[in-house]
């Protein structure tokens, strides 16, 4: 009878404490768009001459949140993300060309802010998924057979045995927020998205595992029900 009596004063309160949440809870939904520079990490196998080099990109879409109470809230989105990177050989010169790849992705976050009532600090943190979309390169490469130095731009065809075009991993982010009318807030964040997902699949006689890491800023527009 006690336990029972005790679990009924724990369900209250606990029922309580959610009407007061749910009572000061608010909705927002906006944009965002920004630039961002992406390292591709990449086994190279000893061979020291050949450099891959990160890469600036555009990032942009559209987000949602859910604010608890002043301080905490979930966020997600759905955002079109660019994860470029260059490559060289020093030996070669005139081998030099970027790679262009196209992602959509769906982070979900926690969001956690600070601050007065127009200008607010936040974090964001979480996790991410998204797929590959479609992929390009430009630049110089070099025939060795006829010695020859030619241009490259032209887009790269997916291979189903080869390239894992499922993508997903953390996410974390901070920046500020300012209230400049009653409900339309800015917001400015730096964010970075670690990919646990090798772009490379798992050969039966090789491991060739490479991975994005995204560092992005972006602004974005809210508007607060």
């Amino acid at each position: 009878m006690k336990w029972q009596l005790k679990n009924k004063r724990g369900l209250l309160l606990a029922g309580t404490l959610w009407v007061a949440m749910l009572a000061h809870a608010q909705w927002r939904v906006g944009v965002m768009a920004g630039a961002d520079y992406n390292s591709y990490s990449v086994d190279k196998h000893y061979m020291l001459d050949y450099k891959n080099r990160g890469e600036w990109g555009v990032t942009f879409g559209v987000t949602g949140q859910y604010d608890f109470n002043s301080w905490l809230g979930v966020r997600t989105e759905l955002n079109f993300t660019q994860k470029n990177h260059r490559f060289k050989r020093e030996t070669i010169r005139s081998i030099n060309y970027w790679t262009m790849n196209n992602y959509l992705q769906v982070p979900v976050m926690a969001s956690f802010s600070f601050g007065g009532e127009r200008l607010r600090g936040f974090c964001n943190a979480g996790v991410y998924g998204g797929y590959w979309l479609s992929s390009s390169r430009r630049g110089t490469d070099y025939n060795v057979l006829f010695g020859q130095t030619y241009k490259i731009s032209e887009s790269i065809d997916f291979n189903s045995e080869r390239d894992q075009r499922w993508d997903a991993g953390f996410v974390g982010g901070m920046g500020v927020e300012y209230r400049f009318a009653n409900r339309w807030a800015a917001q400015l964040e730096l964010r970075y998205y670690y990919s646990t997902v090798s772009t490379q699949k798992k050969m039966p006689h090789t491991v060739d595992s490479r991975y994005n890491s995204t560092l992005a800023i972006q602004a974005g527009v809210n508007y607060c029900f």
